[in-house]
């Protein structure tokens, strides 16, 4: 077992447990009887893994979570069950469930406590860490949350051996955009990995998860309100969200739209004349592949359409990073070295998109 401690300014510090029976610690920090928020598919799964909930709301899977609906039947479940400031919300499934559950939390009496316990790669590597929570509009990813800390997190990788092997590689999306933040140590591991990793090598992803999480950790620790340097965490997401919007939720992996914005904000770098790692594209080709992710904008269209040029950059400036309708990038100059809310013309974003 990985532990991996989160301390925030002025904030009790959290633990993050990694590693098969990870869930054996949920009545240490989350109570005999903690209120559920949990997808449906993961709970018929693995439910028995937390058994101590007492009531529960089931979420579907995926990005179909994240709205309006699921949100306020949370929200009145947990008034039907009379929780109070002292009660415990547990969320149990993918990124997605995490989202709504730590929303409703928050909001739920102004705020009660939460224990994720992520049971897809991407959730472990990124939304369980750092306090992001947030639901869709139709305008947009992730355009209504909050920023709350949960009291733990429980990543039990025992739950990994169902995930379907797409959402495995949206997974690994997100620890390339780690191992790009980071820089050349966290790169290199990953690169090392990358073979048992394309594997599903429950052993050898253990590490990797617990260096994403230290490094989101300190990131976090910095900037938790996203105002400097956790910006950084948004490397390839301008793109991705944009790449979400256009196809519809949920019809793109995350990880997967991700792993295409980091080959397109690569080549913005090159095309701004900021890359400076002139090596830094070939080896995140050769990653790419290796993980069997989108290496190409053209090669993201083979597999999910047209995905138009004018409707990505439209997407784009509704982006909640935009600034008055203009979008923002992260863009490296090699691993580790990025630079913030770099302003492109639209002329070469189109460039880029076409």
């Amino acid at each position: 077992m990985i532990r991996v401690e989160v301390e925030l300014p002025g904030q009790p510090a959290y633990p993050v447990l990694i590693g098969a029976g990870a869930l054996d610690a949920v009545r240490e920090h989350a109570g005999a009887r903690p209120f559920g928020v949990v997808d449906e598919r993961v709970f018929a799964l693995h439910g028995a893994l937390v058994a101590p909930i007492h009531a529960l709301v089931a979420l579907p899977p995926g990005e179909d979570a994240k709205q309006w609906g699921s949100l306020e039947r949370a929200l009145a479940a947990m008034a039907q069950e009379q929780l109070d400031r002292g009660s415990v919300a547990l969320a149990f499934g993918g990124g997605s469930t995490l989202d709504v559950a730590g929303l409703a939390a928050s909001l739920y009496m102004r705020g009660i406590r939460v224990v994720y316990c992520p049971t897809t790669l991407l959730a472990m590597v990124d939304a369980s860490v750092g306090g992001k929570t947030a639901i869709n509009l139709a305008q947009g990813k992730n355009l209504v949350g909050t920023f709350p800390q949960p009291s733990a997190v429980l990543a039990d990788t025992r739950t990994l051996a169902t995930l379907p092997d797409a959402e495995w590689r949206s997974g690994l999306g997100e620890v390339v955009k780690a191992a790009l933040v980071e820089g050349e140590e966290l790169l290199a591991l990953v690169e090392r990995s990358a073979p048992a990793l394309a594997a599903r090598d429950l052993v050898a992803v253990e590490p990797v998860i617990a260096a994403c999480v230290r490094s989101k950790a300190r990131i976090v620790a910095s900037d938790e309100r996203e105002s400097g340097p956790r910006k950084a965490l948004n490397l390839g997401h301008t793109f991705a969200h944009a790449l979400e919007k256009v196809a519809g939720f949920g019809a793109i992996p995350h990880g997967v739209a991700v792993a295409c914005g980091l080959a397109l904000a690569l080549e913005a770098s090159e095309r701004a004349g900021l890359l400076e790692d002139r090596s830094l594209r070939a080896r995140l080709d050769a990653l790419l592949r290796t993980l069997e992710l989108p290496r190409s904008l053209g090669e993201l269209r083979r597999q999910h359409g047209a995905l138009p040029a004018a409707d990505l950059l439209a997407a784009m400036r509704h982006d909640k990073k935009a600034s008055s309708g203009r979008p923002a990038f992260v863009l490296p100059r090699a691993a580790g070295a990025l630079e913030l809310a770099v302003s492109l013309d639209e002329a070469t974003v189109l460039a880029l998109l076409a």
